[in-house]
């Protein structure tokens, strides 16, 4: 038995041995015998109140950086009541996993007015499918690929989302292709088809020469581009993106629009940052509008730069309130007539722009209307959408006429920024400047690359939002990434608000006519329409001297 229990003492003395030298090597590969000395010495010497605190705040700073360790999706309900993106992300902080933050993106569809109950059925459908596809790349496959990497590394994140969402392309494109290939398969007829007789030889008239026809006919008209695809769920890419870099910033105690501008900034402090200038829309128009309200789509107000937020949301509502009397002081307008609603899609034949109620010019004609309206109201300072994008000439003659005097920004003109950075090129219309959209696919590295390529080229970067209403305010910290309007809602006046005092507000010759083009506007967005109208908006705003920019009604 003596024997017996000699051979366990020795087995267990030979554990511990290997136990102990296994703790020494583990704690010498992570360097904390040495710097657990440093560390004593130091705090004896020091000999603080709080010893166990500051010995905490010490390992602290020795801890390994914050890391994601779950992406969730979530489907929610926007400022609209419509369903949404939502994206949370939790890091491992010191061996625990904890909830940073959250993020809600706006979706890209629009809010459609007076639309059949067929086609609001099919879009609420696509929006709730976009939503749960979104959703489900987030919680399956989303939460793996970025499972590990620091949030502070926001190229590499985009780097990641983007080459998931090039393989999501692929198998969209193959699946679209295969689908193809079946229905043509199932089409194909066993019966040999004949092929179609020619057309008939054009009849002409008994002494008509030839190229009469070609003298006066009419310049043919360019169709409308197709829309550009969006693929279901993309949405998941920039809400994560998004929530990776206010997660940087949230972890770094930094305010989100200081983390964006290190990231357009090459990871520099900026030496001057600007607090984005307020944009609200005061009158929505359109068809139903009277007299040349109906030439517009909307009338936005920009408070003087120069004010605080708060002086220039008191500002703004006084001239809501001047609007307010005197839409109560005007006659009702008069009911639409099924006349009006055909003359719109006459004029949609013809492919004119509809002026005034019945009133339709070309697009050669429209310059010329455009060069009297600056010239009767000189305090319009842009025009946005002035045309389609398939007007192209039409685009060059008006920014030669009015290019030193207003701005002409393309909005809907122009492509979505992943569209842009593909092509390498912005200059596709002759405008002062483009509005750029957070949507979809676009990363926070696209819009620092979008933005560069418009300072390059000297043009104003507008700062836009989609159509739905976010519950988000991250909105106002990435309009910072330039000097911006945007467009407000209480939670973005809220934000604006808290900025620090320490951001300027925008300088005054920002704004004055007589600078060069690339010195005068920073930026603006489109705003959510306001049901009002009225025909004494614009003298409204003569006398109260304020900015306008017109949002015009595109091609009926």
């Amino acid at each position: 038995m003596g024997e017996e229990g000699g051979g366990r003492s020795c087995g267990t003395t030979r554990e511990l041995q290997k136990l102990k030298q296994q703790a020494m090597e583990y704690y010498r590969e992570n360097d904390v015998p040495r710097r657990l000395e440093e560390l004593l010495n130091s705090t004896f010497y020091l000999q603080p109140a709080d010893v166990y605190g500051h010995l905490a705040n010490c390992f602290s700073k020795l801890a390994k950086p914050p890391t994601i360790c779950k992406v969730v999706g979530k489907n929610v309900l926007d400022g609209l009541g419509l369903p949404t993106l939502q994206v949370e992300i939790f890091c491992t902080i010191q061996n625990f996993s904890k909830n940073i933050c959250s993020v809600v993106i706006a979706t890209h569809f629009e809010a459609h007015e007076n639309t059949s109950p067929e086609l609001v059925e099919a879009e609420e459908l696509e929006r709730v499918d976009a939503v749960s596809t979104a959703v489900q790349w987030v919680n399956e496959t989303l939460t793996e690929e970025l499972r590990g990497l620091v949030p502070s590394n926001q190229a590499e994140v985009d780097q990641v989302l983007r080459t998931f969402y090039e393989n999501k392309v692929q198998e969209d494109k193959e699946r679209k292709e295969l689908e193809k290939n079946l229905g043509d398969s199932t089409a194909l007829s066993p019966q040999l088809l004949l092929p179609p007789p020619p057309p008939p030889p054009p009849s002409k008239k008994k002494g008509q020469k030839q190229g009469k026809m070609e003298t006066s006919a009419e310049k043919p008209i360019i169709p409308a581009e197709p829309p550009e695809p969006v693929l279901c769920g993309s949405m998941a890419i920039g809400a994560v993106s998004l929530a990776v870099a206010k997660t940087s910033a949230v972890l770094d105690n930094n305010p989100l629009y200081l983390n964006i501008a290190l990231l357009k900034h090459h990871q520099e402090q900026p030496e001057k940052l600007t607090i984005p200038l307020l944009m609200v829309s005061l009158v929505s128009c359109g068809k139903s509008s009277p007299g040349k309200l109906n030439l517009m789509k909307e009338v936005i107000c920009i408070p003087h730069p120069g004010l605080t937020a708060k002086q220039g949301v008191e500002m703004l509502l006084e001239i809501q309130k001047q609007i307010n009397k005197a839409i109560e002081m005007s006659p009702p307008p008069k009911p639409e007539t099924k006349k009006s609603h055909d003359g719109g899609k006459r004029g949609q034949s013809k492919g004119k722009y509809e002026v005034m109620m019945g009133i339709y010019k070309n697009a050669a004609e429209m310059v010329d209307l455009y060069v009297d309206l600056i010239n009767k109201f000189p305090s319009i300072i842009a025009l946005i959408d002035p045309f389609r994008k398939e007007d192209s000439e039409q685009w060059d003659s008006i920014y030669n006429a009015l290019g030193s005097r207003c701005y002409i920004i393309a909005g809907t003109a122009s492509k979505s920024i992943s569209k842009l950075l593909e092509e390498g090129s912005i200059s596709i219309l002759k405008y002062s400047g483009l509005i750029i959209k957070h949507t979809n696919q676009t990363t926070m590295s696209d819009l620092v690359e979008i933005t560069n390529l418009i300072d390059g080229k000297q043009l104003i970067a507008v700062f836009g939002s989609t159509e739905g209403e976010s519950s988000d305010d991250s909105l106002v910290d990435l309009a910072s990434m330039k000097n911006t309007h945007f467009s407000t809602g209480m939670r973005k006046l809220k934000r604006l608000a808290s900025c620090p005092r320490s951001l300027s507000p925008s300088s005054p010759q920002r704004l004055w006519r007589n600078t060069p083009n690339s010195e005068r506007l920073p930026t603006g967005v489109a705003c959510t329409p306001v049901d009002s109208h009225t025909t004494q908006t614009i003298r409204l705003i003569d006398l109260e001297e304020i900015f306008i920019l017109l949002l015009l009604q595109k091609l009926h």
